[in-house]
Formats: structure tokens, sequence, C-alpha cells
């Protein structure tokens, strides 16, 4: 009877084979059925071949991004407002050159955030700049 026991008990177990197999299967469906080329791509350029494409600093809109707040030519307003004055300008003017400042401690994704939604208002001349401009 002893013998008999083990050999019940043997049975009862269930294999984990199966269920790895199927979790296998799944991660594998969800690799190939998830798409890695929507990644966005920020195109910045050296300093130098920003500035030998341009006549430097003048006529150029001065985006300060800061930790609460962001400024247009010095004036503080609401990322609305910011995009609202750039689309407009850029009505005026396509090729209008916007330079975007980080203030040091700005999270570099609010920074991208900004970045990206210059580029939805369509500002193509778009460069990133230190603290001292130069």
């Amino acid at each position: 009877m002893h013998l008999a026991n083990r050999r019940r008990r043997r049975r009862a177990l269930i294999s984990l084979t199966p269920l790895i197999d199927v979790v296998f299967i799944l991660l594998v469906f969800f690799m190939l059925a998830s798409s890695f080329l929507d990644w966005r791509a920020i195109t910045l350029n050296s300093p130098a071949e920003a500035m030998a494409g341009s006549n430097g600093m003048e006529g150029a809109l001065l985006v300060e991004v800061r930790a609460d707040d962001l400024r247009l030519s010095g004036e503080t307003m609401s990322a609305e407002t910011l995009e609202t004055r750039v689309a407009v300008r850029l009505q005026d003017r396509p090729g209008q050159r916007v330079l975007v400042k980080p203030s040091p401690g700005v999270p570099l994704q609010r920074v991208v955030g900004v970045l990206d939604a210059l580029a939805a208002v369509g500002a193509g001349n778009v460069s990133l700049v230190r603290d001292e401009l130069r």
C-alpha cells in the first residue's frame, strides 16, 4: 500500500513545461507584434554648423525653459500660448530661427517636450543653446 500511495502522488504532480511553453509563445508574439520603429529622433547639429547657416542670433526667437514656466523673448507664458505665438510668427516668416535655452536644473524631458511642441507648430530652424549666448 505504501508503494501505491507514492505512485499516486507522483501522478498528481502538475508539470510546468506546458505553462512555460505558452508563456514563451506569448512573449515571442508580443515581441514580434510590437513596433520599435516609432522612436522619434531629434536632429541636433553642432554649434559651428548651426551658426554657419544663419546670420547669428539677430531676429531669432528666444525660448527660455525654466523649472516652473516658459519665456518667449523675456515674457512669461504657458506652453499653449508659446505654441500659438510661435505659429503666428512662423506664418509671417517660415524660416524663423528659434533658440531654446534651458535653465540649469531643468529636466531634459521638459526641454524635449518644448522641442516637440515647437516642431508640431512647424518650427524647422530650432537650436538648443547653453547659458552663455556667444
